[in-house]
């Protein structure tokens, strides 16, 4: 099954880095199609490794705070919730959901909620059977570098890796794309409501274009497993920010970054309710 989620990569990187390919000089063209495959190799053993196939949220997380925008209260799915989510497929969902939470309470220094996402997540990983990943010394450590970004953004991935890594190798890659789902949901969530008008923070664009990237290969990513109900059911959801970035280009306007901002929020409301 993880030969799908290679083959699906492959092909993207295969087609990009056919565009550029030279034909006036045979020798170059050679040399950089090895260097290619190389590459296409290297892809391939981190998927296999089952590499979490997104930026992950720390990732999304860490670019808003280099844009210096403050920690907003309330945005985040409140811890309550959790007593709302019954079945497998909404609790890998919101497991994703909180990952990206647990992200932004992490990187902003914001101890106390850090705990409470940390609670949730433990509550949902225990129905997983994923309580190994999130346990108490997974929170020693981050307390540890709460003045170490860069540390925390590795000590997260590795979580999320380890959360992709459990689910893959137990046969579960539905529930493994519902947790990155969840996760891509809730960061351009909070992405889109680091202020009032966001539009309007420098920078907010070229985060916004590269979570474009992401989107598209996640698709991508669900194809093989589109008859899976669950599957299907979440990219159905997904509808209203593909018809916004469908017709974005290599730049964004304010009103852009507007229908970008409603279309997420239609979604997110369906994905945490």
């Amino acid at each position: 099954m993880k030969k799908i989620f290679a083959g699906a990569i492959i092909t993207l990187l295969i087609l990009s880095s056919a565009a550029f390919t030279s034909c006036k000089n045979r020798a170059a063209e050679k040399q950089k199609t090895l260097k290619e495959m190389e590459q296409v190799k290297t892809l391939e053993l981190q998927i296999e490794s089952n590499v979490y196939p997104l930026p992950t949220s720390a990732e999304v997380i860490r670019m808003l705070t280099d844009l210096e925008v403050g920690y907003i209260i309330g945005i985040s799915n409140p811890v309550g919730n959790t007593k709302k989510y019954f079945s497998s497929t909404t609790r890998a969902i919101n497991m994703g959901v909180y990952g990206a939470d647990l992200s932004y309470a992490t990187l902003y220094n914001m101890q106390q909620e850090v705990i409470n996402f940390m609670t949730a997540i433990r509550s949902l990983a225990n129905e997983l059977n994923m309580s190994k990943i999130y346990d108490e010394s997974l929170y020693e450590n981050i307390k540890q570098n709460f003045d170490n970004r860069d540390q925390l953004v590795k000590i997260l991935t590795k979580a999320f890796n380890e959360t992709y890594g459990f689910l893959a190798d137990n046969d579960q890659q539905p529930l493994a794309l519902l947790v990155v789902g969840g996760a891509w949901v809730e960061g351009m969530h909070l992405t889109t409501h680091v202020s009032e008008a966001a539009y309007q923070v420098a920078g907010i664009s070229k985060v916004l274009l590269e979570q474009k990237k992401s989107f598209e290969l996640y698709l991508e990513l669900t194809q093989p497993y589109i008859t899976d109900p669950s599957v299907s059911d979440f990219v159905k959801k997904l509808d209203p920010v593909k018809k916004v970035y469908e017709g974005i280009g290599t730049s964004l306007t304010e009103q852009n970054i507007k229908d970008i901002t409603v279309a997420i929020t239609s979604v997110r409301e369906k994905v945490v309710e």
